[in-house]
């Protein structure tokens, strides 16, 4: 049998280009809720002369999620999963970007945990947002209620995000989403690895992408123009590390987040610590 890798938001920037590359050795099967694109997606890949397969699914619905991974089952061994799927402060509510980025992360987690066979990877997909909030604000006592409570958690994550104005809570849910990414990839990675599996995660900057370009406005551009590489990454950039992380190639690397950000985070950290100094 074939062996099989699942991308989550597929038919975005990040995971099309991810998928050109891991279906060069795997049938793909291509996760996303909006069907126009996912077809395009599909059509443009099978084209190329890939195997691959579209499947419509909200990673915010358990359910859907799982429906999602037994139709991967059927194509083959499920060796990879890479979940780029998420939503934007631009795309949403503070809840809806809570809910998305971080139980859906928890969704795509669990259901691969009981899933996958010996060998896999899952690598999610992150942001150097989560790298830029300072540690006392990342109630991190909470994370572990995603996994057995989601209401009190999300009760929680919205308690937190309540302490800024209401037009910055957004950003902030994206910021302690992803921050949730991290931890979540990071503190299963002992679990998973009973079962034989890697778990890691990616924090990709600004790129060029629908998405990436909707927070243009938002500081974005900003942080791109005074980063250490000042430039906006190239989804083609992205999706080399995404697929080198989830390849047998890195099959020591786990537990842990890559920050993928032309620079930013060493830029800001560089420039406070001189402002601090008095330089």
């Amino acid at each position: 049998m074939s062996n099989v890798s699942v991308i989550t938001g597929g038919a975005g920037g990040m995971g099309s280009a991810t998928a050109e590359i891991v279906a060069r050795d795997h049938a793909v099967v291509l996760c996303d809720v909006r069907q126009d694109r996912l077809d395009a997606a599909v059509a443009a890949l099978s084209g190329r002369g890939s195997t691959v397969t579209g499947v419509n699914c909200d990673v915010t619905d358990r359910t859907q999620v799982s429906r999602l991974f037994a139709a991967a089952a059927a194509l083959g061994t499920l060796a990879s999963v890479i979940h780029t799927a998420g939503v934007s402060p631009a795309m949403g509510d503070a809840d809806y970007v809570m809910r998305t980025n971080a139980l859906g992360t928890v969704n795509v987690g669990e259901v691969f945990f009981e899933a996958a066979g010996e060998g896999a990877a899952l690598v999610n997909v992150a942001s150097m947002a989560g790298h830029m909030l300072p540690d006392e604000m990342v109630p991190t006592q909470h994370f572990p209620l995603a996994l057995t409570d989601e209401d009190r958690f999300m009760a929680e994550m919205s308690s937190v995000c309540e302490v800024v104005p209401e037009d910055a809570r957004s950003g902030l849910a994206y910021a302690l989403s992803k921050r949730f990414v991290m931890w979540y990839s990071s503190a299963q990675a002992e679990r998973f690895n009973g079962r034989g599996l890697r778990i890691l995660s990616v924090s990709p900057g600004s790129i060029d992408t629908e998405m990436g370009r909707l927070e243009e406005q938002n500081g974005a551009g900003a942080m791109v123009t005074d980063a250490a590489v000042p430039r906006w990454g190239r989804p083609e950039e992205m999706a080399e590390l995404l697929a080198f992380c989830a390849s047998a190639k890195a099959g020591y690397l786990a537990g842990t987040d890559i920050l993928n950000d032309g620079g930013v985070i060493a830029s800001m950290r560089e420039r406070a610590r001189k402002a601090a100094a008095g330089g």
